[in-house]
């Protein structure tokens, strides 16, 4: 049997922290569980399946005595927030009659999306739904995180890939991923991809480097993009 660990789970409380941040009275806990999980469900569903798309990667919530603190971390922030602040107040107001709570909504700029693991596992997703070559896309989302600075990449997807009768698994890996080194900084993201033939998974594991050693993930030109593929190759 496979066992597998999620990476993310696997580093929390050790060197990765808690994606909910808070303690409560063994009465309260379940109901606080429950209402993290709306504001998680609420955001992925009005943010990032549906327009404006803002690519939000990650969501932390904090609770204090009086209020809830949500951070979201997306990649285009501009839409979340809208002109003058009046995106974020109408989803601030929105979230607040979800939870029948006080929200206080911060939004942060991812500022690097190649050297996200979720963001580009929804950016295969996106390209995948345009029924774009799989490995290709693979391919040069790989080129573009190795680029960006990452020291290695791995991309699995799962499904009937190109809308084959047999739904099978094809993965490429490049660099390193020392999937068992907790001190090794390995993101994890993943998404589905919903076709017309039947979900795709994909799951991506991004290698940064140590922790405290990490290297610093930059958006790599098209240029430099294309002159990582061509040493590749060569």
């Amino acid at each position: 049997m496979g066992q597998k660990v999620n990476p993310t789970g696997f580093r929390v409380g050790i060197t990765e922290d808690w994606r909910s941040r808070w303690f409560a009275p063994k009465a309260a806990y379940a109901e606080f569980l429950i209402e993290d999980q709306k504001i998680r469900r609420f955001v992925e569903d009005k943010l990032n399946k549906q327009p404006p798309y803002a690519a939000v990667a990650k969501v932390e919530i904090e609770r204090t005595r009086d209020e809830v603190k949500v951070l979201l971390y997306a990649a285009r922030p501009g839409l979340v927030i809208g002109p003058k602040g009046a995106e974020i107040d109408k989803l601030k107001e929105e979230l607040e009659n979800l939870i029948d709570r006080r929200i206080n909504l911060n939004v942060n700029e991812i500022k690097q999306p190649d050297g996200n693991a979720r963001l580009i596992a929804e950016s295969i997703s996106e390209q995948l739904k345009k029924r774009a070559g799989f490995r290709r896309v693979i391919k040069q989302r790989i080129d573009s995180a190795m680029a960006a600075g990452a020291k290695g990449v791995k991309i699995l997807l799962s499904g009937r890939l190109g809308g084959a009768e047999m739904a099978r698994r094809e993965m490429q890996i490049r660099g390193s991923i020392p999937l068992h080194t907790l001190q090794a900084h390995v993101e994890y993201g993943t998404a589905t991809c919903r076709t017309k033939y039947g979900a795709i998974g994909i799951k991506v594991w991004l290698y940064k480097g140590r922790y405290g050693e990490e290297v610093v993930m930059t958006d790599a030109p098209e240029g430099r993009a294309r002159e990582h593929r061509r040493g590749k190759r060569g």
